[in-house]
């Protein structure tokens, strides 16, 4: 598809720049016919493969045993739902001991930079980092400050030094894939669920807009970050780390939206490589829209988008189920064109002028990955084309393992991440029960009783080896 027309792949919009709720400027939608981004790509069902453990043998005999209890809790819907109501009073040294480890990258910094490396040896070369500290269910004790001063002591002394260490052991330099910060919109200000519900009215335009400005702090401190290593490495093509805009419940997202847009005309200037990246939720009715809609924007007023597309976290807590697909097949399909479309435009990319210039397929779904990996690397735009170091794949840190693991040794992806929260246990565990509940949904080959025969095997080789 030419990159003149790749926005009719998508959809088609009337709509006036300066404003920014979505639902409000739609005008026309139309579905382009003949193109690869439309329609519903035929793929094998890896999700349904036998389960390859392989990749078990990269744990410790302590982690093995964790996976082992993940496993017997997985096993049936009714064992899950048991756990999932006992877990908010279950004692926090049993979760740290249990599953903290296996989900978390650490309480430290420290710490997490030795899950950085330990996650090296796999060939996964760099992370998403994410301070699992918020705010949306009422938890007003958050300091914002702390929150930024800690966010940019990750990036300059976990993010930077092990990304360009990596580097410098490469043979590639666009190999690499950047190192991410994750941001949570609600560790920025107080009362954050109000402001960002509230975003455009009047009494809260100071709150907003002090959430606003504390995550630039961090922002412009990846913004120049990449100014200066790109002198250093002028032949790095995508940028050396970003920060992501983490994605909060439905009713919270019109100001999240309203915050990416923000950023993206601070950090992302034409010209330049991707600084921020903000999260599409694909499982949301209306996020096929919006995609378009964000592109609209982009263009109008001269800045370039980074886009993390996830299907969503927020499936099982979310109240209106009239914003989300009716079938997983209708959010399948949406999650697969919205990646397709967006690959292409990055690999149309000419000198970093494109709209679209970054992108993180973060999913756990084999076909997905298998589309984005056929896409970047072995479609007709992708041939020599370095572009496709600005495309990422990303799972969560402690799941869908066996789907890294095939990414690096099978398919030679050599772009892969994972998303590593960390921070206190206490704080870490409304994310810990989110990771509980979608591993009864999204990986179902590797739990259950395949993944506890599979970890107690591996444990006995390693203990008696």
């Amino acid at each position: 598809m030419a990159a003149s027309n790749l926005s009719l792949g998508y959809r088609m919009f009337q709509t006036s720049p300066t404003k920014t709720n979505s639902a409000s400027v739609i005008h026309e939608v139309r579905e382009a016919t003949g193109a690869t981004g439309a329609g519903s790509p035929h793929l094998p069902n890896s999700n349904s493969q036998p389960f390859d453990s392989s990749y078990l043998k990269d744990f410790t005999a302590s982690e093995l045993f964790s996976f082992m209890i993940i496993g017997m809790a997985t096993s049936n819907k009714t064992l899950l739902n048991i756990c999932i109501k006992m877990f908010p009073y279950t004692p926090l040294f049993v979760i740290k001991a249990l599953v903290y480890k296996i989900y978390c990258g650490g309480e430290t910094i420290e710490q997490v930079k030795a899950t950085g490396q330990r996650l090296t040896t796999r060939g996964i070369h760099n992370m998403m980092i994410s301070l699992t500290i918020e705010a949306c269910n009422g938890n007003d004790n958050i300091d914002p400050e702390y929150i930024v001063t800690e966010t940019q002591k990750s990036v300059n002394e976990i993010l930077i030094p092990h990304t360009l260490s990596v580097i410098e052991q490469a043979q590639d330099i666009n190999s690499i894939p950047a190192g991410y910060v994750a941001l949570k919109p609600t560790g920025f200000v107080k009362n954050a669920a109000a402001v960002l519900r509230h975003y455009n009215e009047p009494e809260y335009k100071e709150d907003f807009d002090q959430l606003v400005s504390k995550a630039a702090i961090v922002c412009r401190t990846i913004f120049e970050a990449n100014q200066r290593l790109a002198k250093q490495y002028p032949e790095r093509v995508s940028p050396f780390v970003v920060g992501v805009i983490d994605a909060e419940k439905y009713e919270l997202q019109e100001g999240v939206y309203e915050l990416q847009r923000r950023l993206y005309q601070q950090f992302n200037p034409m010209g330049s490589p991707v600084s921020v990246v903000g999260t599409l939720q694909m499982y949301l009715s209306g996020s096929a829209d919006l995609l378009a809609l964000e592109e609209k924007f982009a263009k109008e007023n001269n800045y370039r988008l980074g886009l993390k597309l996830v299907r969503g976290a927020y499936l099982h807590s979310e109240k209106d189920r009239n914003v989300i697909h009716k079938t997983k097949e209708d959010t399948d399909k949406n999650y697969n064109q919205g990646i397709t479309y967006c690959i292409e435009s990055v690999l149309a990319d000419a000198g970093n002028t494109s709209a679209v210039g970054h992108l993180v397929v973060a999913s756990h779904n084999a076909e997905s990955l298998q589309l984005a990996t056929q896409k970047t690397y072995k479609g007709e735009l992708s041939q020599g084309n370095r572009n496709k170091s600005n495309i990422c794949l990303g799972q969560l840190l402690g799941m869908a393992d066996s789907i890294t693991s095939n990414l690096i040794k099978n398919e030679k992806v050599s772009n892969v991440i994972k998303y590593v929260p960390w921070g206190p246990p206490l704080e870490t565990k409304e994310y810990l029960l989110r990771r509980l509940e979608e591993n009864g949904d999204a990986v179902k080959n590797d739990n259950g009783f395949p993944l506890v025969k599979a970890a107690a095997s591996m444990m006995m080789k390693k203990l008696f080896a």
